[in-house]
């Protein structure tokens, strides 16, 4: 879901990037959780674990699998191969979703909006973020570092602009684009989705003005296989479907069953952007045949409950589940914030993102230990005003991220997904993924909360004001194991990286441990130090 620009808009009214981020506003010097580096926005101060290394006496426990997807939010073909390569296969992410590949309306007297790779011209596979060649070889070396790619799919409209031109120089009226649809493609209803409580209006008007697609039509449905099947044939593993709520259930697992039959092989992950309040026409189960859908539920409840809004504390987590409304786990791709929630699209709610610092980091922390849907972490660049498109040179072009060999993070790219404390719970995420339960649940019944993950792992997260000190039962075996927030484990197995603090667990698998205000603590079986003799 996304927006398009139709008159002067004001600045979203978050609060701007430069309050961000003082980090001792935020928290003085932890010894343990999360604090900061000197950069534009919040990130913790230790050094990135590592996930190829692990303990070495570990034959009992199953081996970790890649569970966690990230959001490269219109990063370039080159940057994301390159961060594949040197930063996502190695600390064990298992997607990427790139932003669409098509070729896309540009938009200069607009300041280029990042909503511009959202208004398709053409199929073609140019966009902002690089050439056809570019992302055939961005698949093929993501691939090789074992990372999937998800695409981005735009198949309920097309753009809707009266004329313009793409990104790889196409030009087209709306309703007419050369060599692809003209008018008869399109529903008849020429005008804007007005009544979320009617099904039809919903899916056969026109999202904020955009040339609603006839996704009923032979024509129309063998056109977007068409394009979903080149770029399966160019390795991509699955689709986010844009907009699924406004395409009927029926028309669009049409498609896809089309797709699915035309490569057998391919195992495609698909996942559906259903945003369902619970009072509306359109409800997510209804397209759970073809595919998981995007919770957006889960976000505010997270964001609730960190914010301390509505009553919700971090205790009341303790039975976050398909009982709160939310999409049965195995059908459930979950996220604190995303690229809309960032900037007040897509409905409402009280969702956390990267200019809430710590806290964010916090949440985020919870997500990937807490073992509901698949976790998708979002990785964004700065922004002011919530049209604002990527860092660009003044002719549209994106400025990479990766300058002189380094990557450009936590300034203009806020590359939350470097973030030691989202990084090293990727790592936990996947050495716990065989438990899929919660174990030996602890709270203060407010904001100091403790969970297991059977003997894989366990983490503690103290979101109030105070130091918290406990002795905490967990069915961890015993041995010494990295605070996977500060630091995983080095390469030797023997100590910590970045001078993470080692927690001892004992014998009865009970650990005590000062967590300081608005902090964090995790452990798993993957980073637990080898015996010394």
């Amino acid at each position: 879901m996304w927006k398009i620009v139709l008159g002067a808009l004001s600045a979203s009214g978050v609060v701007g990037l430069i309050v961000l981020l003082n980090p001792l506003m935020l928290f003085p010097a932890l010894s343990v959780g999360l604090s900061s580096v000197q950069a534009t926005t919040t990130v913790p101060r230790v050094a990135i674990p590592r996930a190829d290394a692990s303990a070495t006496d570990l034959s009992e426990t199953a081996a970790p699998v890649s569970t966690t997807i990230v959001h490269l939010f219109e990063w370039t073909w080159a940057d994301i191969a390159t961060e594949c390569e040197t930063y996502l296969g190695p600390n064990g992410y298992q997607a990427v979703q790139i932003s669409p590949p098509q070729e896309h309306i540009v938009l200069p007297d607009y300041g280029y909006p990042w909503w511009q790779r959202y208004q398709p011209v053409s199929y073609r596979l140019e966009s902002r973020s690089g050439s056809r060649a570019a992302l055939q070889d961005m698949i093929h070396r993501c691939r090789e570092a074992g990372v999937a790619i998800y695409a981005d799919a735009v198949i309920n409209h097309m753009a809707g602009f009266e004329s313009g031109v793409g990104s790889a120089g196409t030009r087209f009226t709306k309703y007419d684009y050369p060599g692809l649809y003209k008018p008869e493609d399109f529903h008849d209803c020429h005008q804007n989705v007005t009544d979320y409580g009617n099904a039809e209006n919903v899916t056969q008007c026109e999202l904020v003005g955009l040339a609603d697609l006839n996704t009923g039509s032979a024509k129309v449905q063998a056109t977007l296989v068409n394009y979903m099947s080149e770029l399966v044939e160019m390795g991509v593993a699955g689709f986010r479907i844009d907009a699924a709520k406004h395409i009927r259930n029926q028309e669009l697992g049409e498609i896809l069953t089309q797709l699915r039959d035309r490569h057998p092989e391919t195992d495609l992950y698909i996942y559906q952007e259903v945003i369902d309040p619970g009072t509306e026409a359109i409800r997510k189960q209804d397209y759970y045949d073809s595919g998981n859908v995007l919770d957006f539920k889960y976000g505010r409840f997270i964001g609730l409950a960190f914010l301390g809004l509505e009553g919700q504390t971090l205790a009341n987590l303790q039975t976050l589940g398909e009982g709160w409304g939310l999409a049965p786990s195995a059908q459930s791709v979950v996220f604190i914030d995303n690229h809309d929630k960032q900037r007040g699209h897509g409905g409402g709610g009280d969702y956390l993102t990267y200019k809430n610092g710590d806290l964010y980091a916090l949440a985020n922390v919870f997500m990937l230990a807490f073992p509901y849907g698949k976790p998708q972490v979002m990785s964004s660049f700065a922004f002011d005003d919530s049209e604002q498109g990527p860092p660009t040179y003044d002719n549209g072009t994106t400025r990479p991220v990766y300058q002189a060999g380094e990557a450009n993070c936590f300034r203009e790219w806020v590359c939350e997904h470097r973030w030691p404390a989202i990084a090293g719970m990727v790592g936990f995420r996947n050495a716990t993924e065989p438990v899929a339960e919660v174990t030996d649940w602890w709270s203060d019944n407010a904001n100091q909360i403790a969970f297991g993950r059977g003997n894989r792992g366990f983490v503690a997260i103290n979101r109030e004001a105070q130091p918290l000190t406990h002795r905490f039962q967990t069915q961890l075996p015993q041995g010494r194991y990295c605070n996977v927030v500060q630091g995983g484990l080095a390469a030797n197995g023997k100590s910590c990286a970045n001078g993470a603090e080692v927690i001892l667990v004992n014998r009865a698998g009970q650990f005590t441990a000062t967590l300081p205000e608005m902090s964090a603590l995790a452990l798993h079986v993957e980073a637990k130090l080898t015996r010394q003799f």
